[in-house]
């Protein structure tokens, strides 16, 4: 085997498994609540309180892009990656041992340890948005779309993982409810008892707890990832060229890459006139994408993320739940494999047009306003108790998942060629889109109620 090759491919699976490492813990923590909700006091309250924590969390992001914006040599980003890393390590392996514990805050009982872990796992995982990418930028730029290949199994290693633990599985029991308003399954109804079919989550395979060391497994190999990505002569062997380096240099102060010598692909070239007044035009100094066509790709890439990472997914179990389980199951479980399918693609079909871009956000974006009805119209959406309703809403899930995906990937390779800071801005703007989504959908769903869940064993709805 050629050993170009062998160092390569050491060096893709390198960045993939540091590009699930970004998004892991937070996803694995949405994707246990079934299991978490019956055990503390938040109830099923506890959502609304995790989403107000990650967008506390933003902190994070804000504070390496400032730091970024007024004093870049002061901010070693390597440090930062360790120190987050490692937060997020011991932040999910204290989980199992803590998140039961609760004490008393405003005189009511709260998941206290629960909260505070949760706040440093969504501090660590808003934060890789603004390292990660902008590290690498160190690599060759066919790197990038392996990091989001990773990017994309942070959502849906954890979900799989969950599947084989048996995670939202419902069962619809017989009880009967007596005039003292005690729920048995078991008891003979004699003329003062109500029969009633309610639904019940069936025991997991394994615990949370093991869950939670999972993820800190994960959470360890991702600094192990990171470590060789620095160290490893392979690779070192597949450092960038001198024009990025130069940018990571500027941004970083020069000090971690200074060992590594590099050698210009290209010939230098002085350019003409209006290539030059091109440049002066650009935010980033490359020229080949002017201001405006900058402004729409930062505001595509807020809008993408507003989208998938708050919007839809605040509205999944209204959208997918009235047509079943399996239909819900199906479109969280596939939906969340077309993410690192999409990326998958564009290594191989890698394209930067931006009418493109233009084109599969409509698609991504019909889908979704297709999947925001149905929510709407829950518990009795289009094409209930059907099964073309069924497999057009999984289908919408993995359409829309998919299109936007492979958008964020199109968004990210410019972006990489347009250097560091360009990724920089593009982790906050990021983090910018999803909060704004979150915000939007928080009071939306919690506070007026607008969207209203349909109970799988007792719902009817008149076709």
């Amino acid at each position: 085997m050629n050993p170009a090759i062998t160092m390569a491919s050491i060096v893709h699976i390198l960045a993939a498994v540091f590009g699930m490492g970004s998004w892991i813990a937070i996803n694995g923590l949405w994707v246990e609540l079934p299991l978490i909700v019956p055990e503390i006091p938040e109830g099923w309250y506890l959502p609304s309180y995790l989403t107000i924590i990650i967008q506390f969390a933003n902190v994070g992001p804000l504070f390496v892009t400032l730091m970024h914006k007024f004093s870049p040599r002061k901010l070693n980003e390597s440090a930062v990656i360790y120190a987050i890393v490692c937060l997020g390590i011991a932040a999910s392996f204290l989980l199992p041992f803590f998140w039961k514990v609760t004490s008393v805050l405003a005189g009511a009982v709260h998941s206290t340890a629960l909260l505070v872990l949760a706040f440093f796992l969504s501090l660590v995982d808003c934060t890789s948005s603004v390292t990660f990418l902008p590290f690498m930028t160190r690599l060759q730029p066919k790197y990038l779309t392996s990091y989001f290949i990773g990017e994309g199994l942070s959502g849906l290693v954890p979900g799989l993982v969950a599947l084989g633990q048996g995670v939202g599985v419902v069962s619809c029991v017989n009880t009967t409810k007596s005039t003292t308003g005690n729920m048995s399954s078991n008891v003979t109804g004699d003329g003062s008892n109500n029969y009633s079919i309610v639904a019940r989550y069936q025991p997991a395979n394994f615990p949370p707890e093991i869950f939670f060391f999972f993820l800190s497994g994960v959470m360890a190999l991702c600094l192990v990832a990171f470590i060789l990505l620095n160290y490893l002569p392979q690779s070192c062997q597949q450092r960038t060229t001198s024009k990025y380096v130069k940018q990571t240099e500027a941004a970083n102060g020069g000090a971690e890459l200074n060992k590594i010598e590099v050698t210009e692909q290209r010939p230098m070239i002085s350019p003409s006139d209006s290539q030059h007044e091109a440049r002066m035009k650009a935010i980033f100094g490359t020229g080949k994408y002017s201001r405006s066509e900058m402004v729409l790709i930062f505001l595509i890439l807020g809008w993408v993320n507003a989208l998938t990472n708050a919007v839809l997914p605040s509205v999944q179990s209204y959208s997918c739940l009235p047509y079943g389980n399996l239909a819900y199951h199906l479109s969280a479980a596939l939906g969340a494999m077309a993410n690192p399918l999409a990326c998958f693609i564009a290594m191989f079909y890698t394209n930067r047009s931006l009418r493109l871009m233009g084109f599969l956000t409509l698609t991504g974006t019909g889908m979704g306003s297709y999947i925001m009805v149905m929510a709407v119209l829950s518990p009795c959406p289009w094409l209930v108790q059907t099964r073309a309703g069924s497999i057009l809403i999984v289908m919408s899930w993995i359409l829309f998942v998919g299109t936007l995906s492979y958008v964020k990937v199109m968004i990210g390779i410019i972006l990489r060629d347009e250097g560091h800071s360009a990724l920089v801005w593009c982790g906050a703007v990021v983090q910018l889109g999803s909060m704004l989504g979150a915000l939007t959908m928080f009071p939306l769903v919690s506070i007026y109620n607008l969207f209203q869940s349909g109970d799988p064993c007792n719902t009817k709805c008149f076709l």
